[in-house]
């Protein structure tokens, strides 16, 4: 018999807040999006990200351990931290065998990367920190994490670009309801703000040029043209609902459908027919043994762009059929910008929450109709309603796709 997964910790780390100001923020509709300040944009088309501003990464860690970290495992360890303290989960009490750990990164440790080659260039390299190939490594963040904690089960990273938070938080779901694992820390973290990784994505011309912070991440907007670079880190702890209420454990949701599947068409690309998208909601849906109808909230991928936008509601309409236009359906990158690796564990956690408070997240700085599009974006205002399941999207390159279906408890 399969297990039930619930979510008794959640942690964040976002330009929007941290902690419980996240999901306060979310609300509000609040933008994350600003000027660059960590880097000189002179020279750069893109102006506008969503940097996380006076991160304290020793409010979290010791400062010796920060400093051998990457900035992207900083995000990931804080917001573990936020996840377990919220569980309030016992570590001596739990069994470190049965315990595991899945954080994946996109990019991984870019930052360093970047500083160290810096270093063979101007001193030579023999200078290069010692600690320069864990610091880079992408797979470190969940390694950190099975340290601190004694999670001595299951330790991968996922790396599936845009997608990785999602398929973390699938496959630790997974593992739980084989009975495999009892509890598991799951998610994504991603600190990609840098010269070379804004460069490199806008030469694609994936992000948006726009100056003006309110018009720039705007999903399934007419006028979009790109997505806004975002930064930070989404941790869930996930535990079998007996192991959760055995121990009185606040449950936020219960998990209860994940999809994973590939377009197998283009690096960059969505694949035009939406197969690979439509069916990797259409297996979640199935894994939780529901109707698309049951769904009452569909997070989307939303990026901005022009093509993930038109493919992404092209997929809701094939699966929902008439009732992708009465489902409301929101990207809440509107307000974080896309943080890549950490987007889709971020926005199961808002799906966690939406649930909880039975409040579902607006679309903000909607402004322009597109009418190729025409589903409830939730423009610019929430809307309290209560709801069951809510669907989670996240596609990414190389053709990524994942999706989750959380359960109202």
């Amino acid at each position: 018999m399969k297990r039930r997964v619930v979510v008794t910790g959640i942690g964040v780390v976002s330009p929007i807040g941290t902690g419980d100001e996240f999901w306060q923020n979310v609300k509000e509709g609040k933008c994350g999006v600003s000027p660059i300040e960590s880097f000189d944009t002179t020279e750069f088309k893109v102006k506008l990200a969503a940097e996380i501003k006076d991160f304290e990464p020793t409010l979290y860690m010791e400062k010796k351990e920060s400093k051998r970290m990457d900035r992207y495992s900083q995000f990931a360890l804080a917001a573990a931290d936020i996840a377990v303290r919220d569980s309030k989960l016992d570590i001596e009490k739990v069994d470190s065998q049965r315990f595991g750990t899945i954080v994946g990164s996109a990019v991984g440790g870019i930052h360093t990367i970047e500083t160290e080659h810096e270093k063979i260039l101007t001193k030579g390299p023999g200078k290069v920190s010692t600690f320069f190939i864990p610091m880079m490594l992408s797979n470190m963040a969940s390694g950190l994490i099975a340290i601190k904690y004694k999670a001595k089960a299951v330790n991968f990273s996922t790396v599936t670009a845009c997608a990785t938070g999602a398929n973390a938080v699938g496959e630790s779901y997974k593992r739980i309801q084989d009975g495999i694992c009892d509890v598991m820390l799951a998610g994504g973290s991603e600190a990609a703000i840098t010269p070379c990784s804004i460069a490199g994505f806008s030469v694609l011309t994936t992000l948006s040029t726009s100056l003006d912070v309110n018009r720039a991440s705007i999903p399934f907007d007419k006028e979009r043209h790109g997505f806004v670079m975002g930064e930070g880190a989404g941790i869930m702890v996930l535990e079998d609902y007996d192991h959760a209420v055995n121990r009185g454990a606040k449950i936020y949701a219960e998990i209860v459908g994940y999809g994973a599947t590939c377009d197998a068409y283009h690096m960059t690309s969505p694949d035009p027919s939406s197969k690979g998208s439509s069916d990797s909601m259409l297996f979640a849906i199935e894994d939780a043994g529901i109707k698309p109808e049951d769904i009452g909230y569909i997070n989307a991928h939303g990026t901005s762009t022009l093509y993930n936008d038109k493919f992404e509601t092209q997929a809701i309409k094939k699966i929902f059929g008439d009732y992708a236009y009465e489902v409301p359906v929101s990207s809440t990158k509107s307000m974080t910008g896309h943080l890549l690796g950490a987007a889709g564990a971020v926005e199961a956690i808002v799906c966690a929450k939406a649930l909880e408070d039975s409040y579902i997240p607006a679309t903000i700085n909607y402004s322009v109709k597109d009418p190729e599009l025409g589903l409830n974006f939730v423009p610019n205002t929430g809307i309290s309603n209560k709801f069951d399941y809510a669907l989670s999207n996240a596609f990414g390159f190389g053709g990524h796709n994942a999706s989750l279906v959380l359960k109202k408890i």
